[in-house]
């Protein structure tokens, strides 16, 4: 499954799922667009590790993903997109009835509209190239619902939706677009919870992994983001050129039930 020659743009990626997958494109071979909306010597400095431990090319573009004008000039800036990898996402826990406004917006830009506006973006240069894939992170949250999680829910199920149209606009193209749809992902921020909601509920950290945050999950194991990152190479591989338009669950069986 080699990646050389592609580049890959992965927005949200300095930590968790994004830096997962972008390691895993680089394995591939191909070269990588980091991306968050910090600016520091951190950041660039995890691009030029990531580009000399897989000998690929690799840096570090700053954007807002809240804003649409800059997520469409990260793609105008890296200056090529065969692989983009929509990935950039926050939360917010409320019940509707208090859910704050702010932070409704904040969730649909930054979770769903920023990949309308990458992929806007990105599709023309795909179509020079002669070849695409577009990928997007969606959620187990994307193919179904848990309380409290409204903007989640909805800007997940939005980006599923999109999947399947920007597909059927590119299925006469060399251009695929599918949605992978992860449960509980092990991440540095879903670890960092774990001791804080042990104390909270007088549990084991061992209890409140099986018992609180893989409640949905059957395998009551977590993904991981290699895992994640290996779908996505797979996904943009000569074996899934005819697979667009749909979704691959990483959830341990979550969406079986």
């Amino acid at each position: 499954m080699s990646l050389k020659g592609k580049t890959a743009i992965i927005t949200g990626s300095n930590s968790g799922i994004g830096l997962g997958v972008a390691r895993e494109l680089a394995r591939a071979g191909a070269s990588v667009v980091l991306n968050s909306f910090t600016d520091n010597a951190e950041d660039h400095k995890l691009a030029e590790d990531l580009g000399k431990e897989f000998g690929v090319e690799a840096r570090y573009i700053q954007a807002d993903m809240s804003k649409g004008d800059e997520c469409r000039a990260l793609i105008e800036t890296a200056g090529a997109c065969d692989i983009l990898v929509n990935n950039a996402g926050i939360q917010h826990v409320s019940p509707i009835d208090e859910f704050p406004v702010e932070k409704w917006d904040a969730i649909i830009a930054i979770n769903m509209s920023s990949a309308y506006h990458c992929t806007a973006a990105a599709l023309p240069m795909m179509r020079q190239a002669g070849w695409g894939r577009v990928v997007n992170i969606a959620s187990a949250h994307g193919l179904t619902a848990s309380p409290y999680k409204s903007a989640y829910v909805a800007a997940k199920h939005g980006v599923v939706g999109m999947t399947k149209v920007v597909a059927l606009e590119t299925a006469k193209e060399p251009i695929t677009a599918n949605a992978i749809c992860p449960g509980y992902v092990k991440t540095p921020l879903v670890e960092a919870q774990i001791p804080d909601t042990a104390k909270k509920y007088d549990m084991t950290e061992d209890e409140v992994i099986e018992k609180v945050i893989l409640e949905r999950q059957p395998s009551k194991e977590f993904a991981t983001t290699e895992q994640i990152g290996g779908t996505a190479v797979f996904l943009c591989s000569d074996a899934a050129a005819q697979i667009t338009g749909t979704t691959i669950s990483v959830d341990g069986g979550w969406t079986a039930l």
